[in-house]
């Protein structure tokens, strides 16, 4: 069976591909690699494009025997969307209309999507599970929800069943090294953190000590990027066997807090890692963390890898010995 897996040269999809080998599924990623690196998938069919070229997109369709289809690809970037939400509802919508548009004319009718749990917004309830309202308080977040939404609709017009992942912090890299995290705008915490102990940022800065949490700044459910992958290969199988559209959280019911990672860090490093308070972040929720039972009974899925020690561990190998990522700079639409 071949799977497209769009947005796949991104820091997710690198390893879902990776995951989806080991089950025995052909990969064929497509990516614009504006986010994504080709290094990072050796050992793939690559297909350079964006979901925004029609054509293209269906010739992958037309030259691939597809039975289904993990969705990526999408701009991920909080802050940035709040000011240019065109852009998030061009690329994050409408591409994806443009990927079920495909699919429908190739009759390819599973899909897993990769959303978040930005969808939730501000909460008070905390653990999160699915059935907790939805009101993104960004572009972004609303952006994944319309996409959730849509493909609702098009399991009720075509019947393309998906499995729509509402993740939380995507973390980690491999044991070996081999692959990890390597955005050019970086904005996630632990490599934030890890330019710090490297010596190539001067500080760290913390966006809010005000919250109403225990130390004042914001609280984060962390999942392994490899537990994450896990789940979209048991999310495919579940398809394919024939289940019914589902939303799912992917987390681990834990929360950790900006300053309890930091301190963390410190002790994996054996560094110090200087940093500031400064504003609060616009659109920046104060806790989310996930209940992840749904995701159990419909899955039989749960995190094994993301104890934050082992998270910590595994990114400090692969930051320390890749100082500059993957020494290609050339970034993806891809989370």
């Amino acid at each position: 069976m071949a799977v497209l897996v769009c947005g796949g040269a991104g820091y997710i999809g690198s390893f879902c591909v990776r995951e989806l080998k080991k089950a025995g599924y052909e990969c064929i990623v497509y990516d614009n690699l504006s986010e994504g690196h080709r290094s990072a998938v050796n050992g793939f069919t690559l297909i350079e494009g964006d979901l925004l070229e029609s054509v293209k997109l269906g010739q992958v369709f037309s030259n691939y025997n597809i039975e289904g289809v993990i969705h990526f690809a999408a701009f991920a970037l909080v802050g940035e969307s709040m000011k240019t939400p065109v852009k998030y509802y061009e690329n994050n919508l409408s591409g994806t209309v443009n990927l079920v548009k495909e699919m429908e004319k190739a009759k390819v009718k599973n899909i897993i999507f990769s959303s978040t749990c930005a969808v939730y917004g501000e909460t008070t309830q905390i653990p999160i599970n699915e059935e907790t309202a939805v009101n993104p308080c960004n572009p972004y977040g609303q952006t994944k929800l319309a996409v959730e939404q849509f493909l609702r609709w098009c399991d009720i017009a075509y019947g393309t069943k998906s499995v729509c992942l509402r993740y939380f912090n995507a973390a980690g890299a491999a044991e070996d090294g081999s692959i990890g995290e390597d955005h050019l705008l970086e904005t996630h915490l632990i490599p934030l953190i890890y330019r710090v102990a490297l010596g190539q940022s001067e500080k760290i800065h913390i966006f809010g000590g005000d919250y109403a949490t225990p130390d004042g700044s914001c609280i984060r459910d962390y999942i392994h990027v490899k537990d994450l992958a896990g789940a979209h290969v048991k999310a495919l199988n579940y398809l394919t066997g024939g289940g019914n559209s589902q939303v799912l959280n992917l987390g681990t019911g834990k929360g950790v807090s900006v300053l309890e990672m930091i301190n963390a860090a410190k002790k994996i490093t054996g560094k110090d890692i200087p940093y500031d308070i400064t504003a609060r972040r616009e659109g920046d929720p104060a806790e989310l963390v996930a209940s992840c039972e749904k995701a159990k009974n419909v899955l039989g899925w749960e995190a094994a890898y993301s104890g934050i020690e082992t998270i910590l561990s595994d990114a400090w190998l692969w930051h320390s010995t890749h100082p500059n990522g993957y020494g290609d700079r050339a970034n993806t639409k891809s989370v």
